[in-house]
């Protein structure tokens, strides 16, 4: 069963006096369950992609469906209420509340989907554990190293209990033992809850682990290939 379905989507940039075409035509479908990765050379549209399926931004044509609804035809309140309830976001820049902890921002997700703050403390501790950083829990962004704020955001996505997450370069700023044990708990997830991932990476790590590789260029699709016994295409 499709969980996202792309249709001839494009997204087009005015710089200037001048377009620039970020996505051309980009049709696609990720079935539930999918441990799927983008990868492609910087500027080939793996960014973009994942952020108008994420309904962070619109597409300039062409439609995305997401479990079912298409994101360009409903309001941007029950587009926020999508990406609240459904989706989790690992960003390259963390994207953490600088004023919150690490325990607070792994919270606020949760606390906004309006679950009992008890639970929401009990979830963001322990994967704040999962990902190794139980014993920071109470300090701030700034007191934290660029690997561990990359943590702190993954745990964030995570505890929330997403359909889909959508991974921009997650493991960019890990060392290979984090980044393994943060992709074996992604994996897990996938497999024993059935939790969706896509992910934008250039990272061979990640590229073991999917199942599905989309290889984009100069925004196209150019292959998709179905990876057997998490081994990468050649």
């Amino acid at each position: 069963m499709s969980l996202v379905q792309t249709e001839d989507l494009t997204k087009v940039y005015r710089q200037g006096e001048v377009d620039v075409p970020a996505l051309r035509g980009v049709s696609m479908e990720i079935e539930e369950g999918e441990f799927t990765a983008l990868v492609g050379p910087s500027g080939s549209g793996k960014t973009t992609l994942l952020n108008l399926i994420g309904g962070l931004d619109r597409p300039t044509s062409g439609h995305v469906h997401l479990d079912g609804a298409d994101l360009d035809a409903i309001g941007d309140a029950k587009l926020s209420d999508f990406r609240l309830f459904r989706i989790g976001f690992i960003f390259q820049a963390y994207n953490l509340i600088p004023v919150l902890t690490a325990l607070e921002n792994v919270s606020f997700v949760m606390v906004l989907q309006g679950r009992p703050r008890e639970e929401c403390h009990e979830r963001a501790m322990d994967y704040l554990r999962r990902v190794g950083l139980g014993d920071l829990a109470h300090r701030r962004p700034k007191a934290l190293s660029g690997g561990q704020q990359q943590r702190v955001a993954v745990a964030r996505a995570l505890a929330a209990d997403p359909r889909l997450v959508l991974a921009d370069e997650p493991t960019a700023n890990l060392d290979s033992e984090t980044a393994f044990h943060l992709l074996e708990l992604m994996r897990d997830l996938n497999r024993n809850e059935g939790t969706t991932f896509l992910f934008s990476t250039h990272d061979p790590r990640v590229m073991e682990r999917a199942r599905r590789i989309v290889r984009l260029e100069d925004g196209r699709v150019t292959q998709s290939d179905i990876i057997n016994h998490g081994q990468a295409a050649p």
